[in-house]
């Protein structure tokens, strides 16, 4: 059964409500879908390198990191 140009005047998009209403729903689980990967995304980025930096900036972890790695490779040789 197809749709006349007078079936679709009341609407915008030229949706019918229940096509309308389809579309919202594929949408939105579309858009849950992204929020939570993305939130999952930012939560492992935070976990693995914090963009906002502790008490003595960015630096004093990674040199710290690297002395202690440094440290570790000079004790397994010797």
């Amino acid at each position: 059964m197809s749709m006349t140009t007078q079936d679709r005047e009341g609407s915008l998009s030229g949706l019918t409500e229940r096509e309308a209403k389809e579309f919202h729903s594929i949408f939105m689980m579309s858009f849950i879908g992204f929020v939570i990967i993305a939130a999952i995304a930012h939560f492992l980025v935070w976990q693995w390198r914090p963009w906002i930096p502790g008490p003595h900036g960015f630096a004093t972890g990674f040199l710290t990191n690297a002395h202690i790695g440094v440290k570790m490779l000079t004790s397994n040789i010797g």
